[in-house]
């Protein structure tokens, strides 16, 4: 078929070729309705059940004149209300934009405008906030409130006239001008993701997934609509609390366990504290570069799973480089990267020529699991996807075996137990106070959180202290890009480039070595 004389065939074979997430889910509900697929404590959802209860929340929104491409907002904890939304969401064609509750106001008002949605559903914990930043948004607060309107909407399913490049999530990326940037993740992105997760990860519907980080990071919601397009158990944790994921690990057949930077130790504390022995890992881990490798050997020799040598981002998911795995009780020697499938990858040099083998250059991307950019913001996506593919920011060199070295980030990034810092977030609020005269931040390699920001500022007044800019910091920004130390120096004593732009990595061979 010529699609350029045959414009009307093709439109329709172009239809008769898309899935969507809600048709993915509605098999599973078929072929399993009594089947746990979400759980929270004691408290179970049937595939039925939450097929009801996501169809009673469509109908609800669709009753506010929600509809395709609108944007739904939420801001909470780790709760089944929340999975309520995402596959609703999947179902009506609707935009779930989920807001990271760790962020001060400011940053937090500038995550809500952006999106500009119809809805906030907002837990108790945080309903607060979402008053305080969401202006005249109207609030749906879940509990007593969210129930009576599901209550009130009927469950007749909503006709499912979604297509595969609607937007199903927004997840918010840390931006290099200092303020977070909107990534619109449609379905047909998340069903690539989940079909690259079951190639190079595989496992069954009966090893299920503990969603305790949070929902607004892409390492849960992504496997979140894998395994409920597979047919799996969802189970969701408010959080990161040692013995519970304890407990659930001695209990529960999972596939794959996420554990990052800072929650390894007390994971394998509690694991001992406990004398629990694992059901059964199938999978562990993401992010091993920021894990101490002794570390990486020592919680895989206790479950008995490899560790994931993953490399991937909230714009791509898994991909580029996540198919690599360290085997059981393995101290790695190198953490060199493979890479994953159904995606291709150019390494490119500053005018985007693609460079050898053996030598350093910018990793681009071309994937079905790629998102489709930058919500409200045409200048990041004109320039990050510039000829056709997604420049990430990341430097690897590519060896003769074909795996990847990871050289450095293009943008400097700080990763801090799974959340991504940009020093200018920072800056922004350290340069705000009058008695700064300049300020940098860089990254210090940290044991528990892989890597913390670190101030070097140039003061005005000599009677500023590092404890009042960490304490502006802390009304600003969330806690976690607060300085953990603060450096005084002259202006003089910052190293700059001849076009006067500060080294940050001679600035990082300054700090102490860490103990």
């Amino acid at each position: 078929m010529n699609p350029n004389t045959d414009p009307v065939d093709y439109a329709l074979a172009r239809q008769a070729a898309g899935v969507t997430i809600g048709a993915l889910f509605a098999r599973c509900v078929r072929r399993a309705p009594g089947r746990i697929a979400l759980q929270q404590g004691p408290h179970g959802l049937t595939y039925a059940q939450l097929d009801e209860r996501s169809n009673r929340l469509c109908q609800h929104l669709a009753g506010l004149g929600i509809g395709r491409g609108d944007r739904v907002a939420i801001l909470s904890e780790n709760r089944t209300e929340y999975v309520e939304l995402l596959i609703a969401a999947a179902k009506l064609g609707a935009i779930a934009a989920c807001q990271n509750w760790r962020l001060r106001d400011e940053e937090l008002a500038h995550c809500l405008a952006l999106v500009t949605p119809r809805l906030i559903l907002a837990s108790p914990r945080h309903a607060e906030a979402a008053r305080r930043c969401g202006g005249a948004v109207p609030l749906l607060c879940l509990g007593a409130e969210y129930e009576q309107a599901l209550q009130a909407a009927t469950a007749e399913p909503v006709e499912d006239r979604c297509d595969p490049e609607d937007g199903v999530v927004i997840l918010y990326t840390s931006g290099t001008t200092g303020m977070p940037k909107g990534a619109l993740i449609s379905q047909r992105a998340e069903i690539a993701r989940a079909a690259i997760q079951a190639m190079d990860l595989p496992h069954s519907a009966d090893e299920h997934f503990v969603a305790w980080a949070p929902l607004f990071h892409m390492v849960s919601t992504d496997t979140v609509f894998m395994t409920l397009m597979q047919g799996g158990k969802v189970i969701v944790t408010d959080g990161f609390d040692a013995d519970e994921l304890a407990a659930i690990v001695a209990r529960e057949r999972l596939g794959r366990l996420t554990l990052m930077p800072g929650m390894i130790t007390p994971f394998l504390q509690a694991m001992q504290r406990l004398g629990a022995r694992p059901a059964g890992v199938k999978w562990v881990g993401v992010m091993a570069d920021l894990v101490p490798r002794e570390q990486i050997a020592e919680v895989t020799r206790l479950l008995g799973a490899p560790y994931i040598n993953s490399f991937g981002a909230t714009e791509t998911g898994y991909p580029p480089a996540s198919l690599a795995t360290i085997p059981v009780g393995v101290v790695p020697t190198s953490l060199d990267k493979q890479q994953s499938s159904l995606c291709r990858i150019r390494l490119v040099d500053a005018d985007d020529r693609e460079v050898p083998d053996g030598e350093p250059g910018e990793l681009t991307i071309r994937t079905p699991a790629l998102f489709s950019g930058y919500w409200n913001n045409p200048d990041a996506n004109r320039e990050d996807f510039r000829g056709g593919w997604f420049h990430m920011g990341d430097v690897f060199r590519r060896n003769p075996d074909g795996t990847l070295s990871f050289v450095d980030r293009r943008k400097y990034l700080i990763k801090s137990g799974g959340e991504n810092i940009y020093p200018a977030e920072i800056e922004r609020v350290l340069l705000s106070e009058p008695r700064v005269a300049d300020a940098v931040v860089v990254r210090r390699p940290d044991p528990t959180w892989g890597e913390v920001p670190v101030a070097f500022v140039v003061r005005r007044d000599p009677t500023l202290d590092a404890a009042a800019l960490q304490a502006l910091c802390r009304q600003q920004i969330a806690g976690y890009k607060v300085p953990k130390e603060v450096h005084f120096v002259d202006d003089a004593a910052l190293p700059r480039s001849t076009t006067g732009k500060i080294m940050r990595h001679e600035l990082e061979q300054r700090l102490p070595p860490v103990a």
